[in-house]
């Protein structure tokens, strides 16, 4: 079982640019997607981004296509978001989810606003 940590949210201008982390602790992290999710208030969680356990594939929601970049270092237990050009719609708390057929894990989440 691994257990996450978020990092990496703040407030950032449109147009620029945002790296959040998910740092794992556990055995087994190599074993597990990682997606990332958003949620905004009275709003459902949202799929942003999602990355393999071993990392050669990746998905994205149509917003976060062309903008963000999910990557991960099973070496290191770390996924990461990198958000570019960011929007005021990207405004949101973002989650990431460890996921096997077994268990699932998430973090506790970190705020992003995206205001000028």
């Amino acid at each position: 079982q691994v257990h996450l940590v978020e990092s990496g949210g703040g407030t950032v201008q449109p147009g620029g640019s945002l790296r959040l982390s998910c740092a794992a602790s556990g055995f087994g992290f190599s074993d597990y997607t990682v997606t990332w999710y958003r949620q905004r208030p009275g709003e459902e969680r949202e799929l942003v981004a999602q990355i393999s356990a071993v990392g050669r594939s990746t998905l994205y929601s149509d917003p976060a296509r062309g903008r963000f970049t999910v990557s991960r270092d099973n070496t290191k237990n770390m996924v990461w978001l990198q958000m570019v050009n960011p929007k005021p719609e990207d405004t949101a708390v973002y989650l990431c989810q460890a996921r096997t057929g077994l268990d699932t894990a998430w973090g506790q989440g970190t705020q992003v606003t995206v205001s000028s």
